[in-house]
């Protein structure tokens, strides 16, 4: 009976070390393991994810913080009237990203094309990356920006494994 239980322990122990190996083993091979696990960590999809599985939940946390960031810049033309025509800049980059990058990365790795998800997730870096140049130097939207380059750098990388 004690054998028996420290089986199914062993099993399970092993089970969890082989779910967690996926998301490390491809993380290693992005520019962020630590944020890379941190966020695939961070959905229960992750740990029974292939690689595309993995690229499609960190397309889903670029869109979730696109849509945070457009409620912060709606947020800031009350606050921040001066900066209104910046904000209007970083709202159309924004939506692109949700209304054109998101979708374009999830068609394309959903259809086995990731040629055209990688140019999704690429355009969203590229589109905060804009957005932050149009404040001069005085952007608001600093912390939110840099955290869409990075997560699209690092989804990237997953995308660019399944080319």
């Amino acid at each position: 009976m004690m054998m028996m239980m420290m089986m199914k322990v062993m099993m399970m122990v092993t089970v969890m070390v082989s779910e967690g190996s996926i998301i490390e083993q491809t993380c290693k091979e992005t520019p962020d393991f630590n944020l890379c696990v941190s966020l695939l960590n961070s959905d229960p999809r992750g740990s029974s994810a292939d690689t595309s599985g993995l690229a499609l939940i960190l397309i889903d946390k670029i869109k979730g913080l696109t849509t945070k960031t457009l409620n912060e810049i709606n947020g800031l033309y009350k606050k921040r009237p001066e900066l209104k025509r910046a904000l209007d800049e970083c709202s159309r980059r924004y939506k692109t990203i949700l209304n054109a990058d998101v979708p374009e990365a999830i068609e394309a790795i959903s259809k086995g094309v990731p040629k055209f998800g990688e140019d999704g997730v690429i355009d969203a870096g590229v589109e905060a990356s804009v957005c932050e140049g149009g404040f001069k130097g005085k952007s608001p939207l600093t912390s939110l920006t840099k955290s869409m380059q990075k997560i699209s750098n690092v989804t990237r990388a997953i995308v660019r494994m399944l080319l």
